[in-house]
């Protein structure tokens, strides 16, 4: 099993190993590194991540800013279809993103996602087996430390067989 596999199973059962991801993830996405996003809840099913109240998030009105946390839908939703599914066997690639802003965030917010085995099926593989490819909507709610939501995000991800894939050099 590939190295981060393992610390992907042994973090959904484990606070160590709950901190050794956090501390690897950023490093797989340097752009996300300065967000300093962290996984705080973990499944099989169900990815919830925060972003800190810092000024590294902030906009100029000092409100997490809009694209701070777009950034964080795309990253809840990727990172849990990723840790579902066979990245050797499958190119995943964001599409586009809409967000919908509620309230203006002043504290620590965090995202939730999640996905059935039921939903993967349906929505991803089944329709990989007759189509090139599929592009799946994934629907993410961001809500404040004291459970106002603060945005409603659908990040459209792509999804292909890499044999499927052609680029130009």
């Amino acid at each position: 099993m590939f190295e981060a596999a393992k610390i992907l199973e042994k973090a959904k059962r484990s606070a160590f190993w709950l901190w050794v991801l956090n501390q690897a993830h950023p490093r797989r996405v340097p752009f996300n590194l300065p967000h300093k996003f962290e996984i705080v809840g973990l499944s099989d099913q169900h990815l919830k991540a925060r972003i800190p109240y810092r000024r590294s998030n902030l906009n100029h009105i000092r409100g997490l800013h809009a694209c701070a946390l777009a950034t964080l839908s795309e990253f809840a939703t990727g990172f849990l279809l990723l840790s579902r599914l066979d990245g050797t066997k499958y190119r995943m690639i964001m599409q586009r993103i809409e967000m919908d802003y509620h309230y203006q965030g002043k504290m620590d917010a965090f995202a939730e996602f999640a996905v059935t085995d039921e939903w993967l099926h349906a929505s991803i593989l089944g329709p990989l087996q007759s189509a090139e490819s599929v592009v799946v909507p994934c629907v993410v709610k961001i809500h404040d430390a004291k459970g106002n939501h603060l945005t409603t995000g659908k990040v459209f991800w792509q999804f292909k067989n890499w044999s499927s894939v052609k680029t130009k050099t």
